[in-house]
């Protein structure tokens, strides 16, 4: 058994979540929480799974998301109405688990849940969507490139011995990826890696 926790600041939305989830013979509703205060009170190691909202009105999601991954083995599915690349991939970044909209279906959501606990990131197709473009439009065909292997987490040399490249090479196409992602370091930019470049992540 799957054990939940669910947070949404309003209640009907929080409410429904609860009962969908609940509604799945392998999932448990611990409880479901207006806010990262009341979340962050009622956590505890039983806790397999949190549905987080993304926008709550006393404490930031992402901040919530830092709290609960800091503090407990718990996994973190991001939940929101809009799918904005920067939070998104700042969410990734901070240690989710997943991201789902809340037009996703109640298959959707719990299939999202079942990933998360298995350790597979979670993601609705329009996020994903939403990750490639338009910064993976945006990238060159050698910033696919370097990327890829960045993903794999191969340090600048390697990068620059698998491409054929200068390393200061490398450097500059690394920031410039830092950018286009809107993130802030390579780590970041890596556990994006597939996500950003989708089904052109295994090119050469």
């Amino acid at each position: 058994m799957i054990r939940v926790r669910v947070v949404d600041d309003h209640a009907l939305v929080r409410e429904g979540l609860a009962l969908i989830l609940g509604a799945q013979p392998d999932l448990d509703v611990l409880g479901a929480h207006p806010g990262g205060t009341e979340l962050l009170a009622a956590l505890d190691a039983d806790t397999d799974v949190v549905l987080l909202d993304l926008y709550l009105p006393e404490m930031d999601g992402i901040e919530v998301l830092h709290r609960v991954r800091r503090e407990w083995a718990a996994k973190v599915v991001m939940l929101t109405t809009i799918g904005r690349a920067g939070e998104i991939r700042r969410a990734l970044a901070a240690g989710a688990s997943g991201f789902v909209l809340k037009d996703s279906t109640g298959a959707e959501l719990a299939a999202a849940v079942r990933a998360a606990h298995e350790g597979i990131t979670a993601m609705s197709p329009a996020v994903a969507a939403t990750l490639r473009t338009p910064a993976g439009d945006a990238m060159t065909p050698r910033e696919r490139d370097v990327l890829r292997l960045l993903g794999r987490g191969l340090s600048n040399r390697d990068i620059a011995a698998e491409l054929g490249l200068a390393e200061r090479t490398v450097k500059v196409h690394v920031g410039n990826l830092l950018a286009k992602l809107q993130v802030d370091s390579r780590t970041q930019a890596a556990l994006l890696a597939d996500d950003v470049l989708g089904s052109t992540s295994g090119r050469r």
